[in-house]
């Protein structure tokens, strides 16, 4: 059985078995080269960090919840990695995303990959997992040391975030069980604005300045602080499904209170949040397929989880025992 784009739906008990195609050299450079199409983002697509409304609070721990955490370093994509691939939505399709994406964890990801190769592969995280982290990357006017070369459209260039937070968190309602190696976990919808605006609950914006204020659009942060990118993954699970054909209905979000829906149980909830030095009143975006205009409602991340069962099981036994840990 396959699932949208000809990728699999793997189930925790059948297997598959793809055939692994080299990419070339010339996919990386339509990963970060002129696309000279793209238009956006709209000045309504901003707004002052201060006219956002605070946001409501997260849901309070209950007996029996668990409040562990555990962070992984795997850095903040120093080295550059980019490619206009989607594994996820877009297995086996060369640039199938229309914009490019920033990689941390697993070096190797691309439309071709498999478990295999994904197993095999080097990791920027420092204990080894090799995990595939992914987000589009952000783009902002001027360039400096560090930063990819202009290509774009408009004088934006690819910036390299200050910081990279990858934490996994529990349940405020119960224990959390150890994900299976290899579950997909994708959130937002690349395709939102086309689409009227679905799968866009999650989508999070704020400034290092007052992190209570949430937003879905573009924050304009005061002189001196960073703008703030924050994914929450889905983490109830199925059971069954490392992956579905919509990429969604086999990982889900809990309810308003935390717990998860019937049918399914909390795994480690993933947690980014990525930090830009973007100058105060700059006309950044991320980017994106170009009908979508560079929206911030189009902000999307990608996750496969690729650590070892017993680091996995580590993460769990951290979250469940309420300790904060780091790789």
């Amino acid at each position: 059985m396959t699932g949208f784009g000809g990728r699999p739906v793997r189930s925790v008990w059948v297997g598959y078995v793809v055939i692994a195609v080299v990419v070339a050299l010339w996919a990386v450079l339509v990963a970060c080269g002129d696309r000279g199409d793209h238009t956006g983002p709209a000045a309504t697509d901003f707004v002052a960090i201060a006219d956002v409304s605070v946001a409501e609070p997260a849901v309070a721990p209950k007996s029996g919840g668990s409040t562990g955490t555990f962070r992984e370093d795997c850095g903040r994509n120093q080295r550059g990695i980019h490619n206009s691939d989607n594994i996820i939505i877009s297995p086996g399709v060369t640039g199938g995303a229309h914009h490019a994406h920033d990689y941390v964890g697993n070096v190797s990801t691309n439309a071709f990959s498999t478990d295999a190769s994904l197993a095999a592969a080097d990791t920027t995280c420092a204990d080894g997992d090799r995990s595939t982290y992914f987000w589009p990357v952000l783009l902002a006017p001027g360039g400096s040391a560090g930063q990819s070369s202009p290509g774009h459209g408009g004088n934006l260039w690819i910036q390299v975030p200050q910081s990279v937070l990858i934490e996994f968190r529990g349940s405020p309602v119960s224990n959390v069980v150890a994900m299976p190696r290899f579950l997909d976990a994708f959130t937002g919808n690349p395709h939102a604005v086309t689409e009227g605006g679905t799968g866009t609950e999650h989508v999070q914006w704020s400034c290092s300045g007052d992190r209570t204020r949430i937003t879905r659009q573009y924050p304009l942060c005061g002189e001196g602080q960073q703008v703030i990118r924050i994914f929450d993954f889905p983490s109830c699970w199925n059971g069954k499904s490392l992956d579905s054909p919509n990429h969604k209905s086999h990982l889900v979000y809990p309810d308003a209170a935390g717990a998860c829906p019937g049918a399914t149980f909390p795994v480690p909830q993933l947690h980014i949040e990525l930090a830009y030095a973007v100058p105060a009143g700059a006309r950044y975006a991320v980017d994106s397929f170009p009908e979508e205009m560079r929206n911030p409602i189009t902000d999307h991340a990608g996750f496969i989880n690729v650590m070892p069962d017993e680091l996995m099981t580590t993460v769990a036994e951290c979250i469940n025992s309420g300790r904060q840990c780091t790789a």
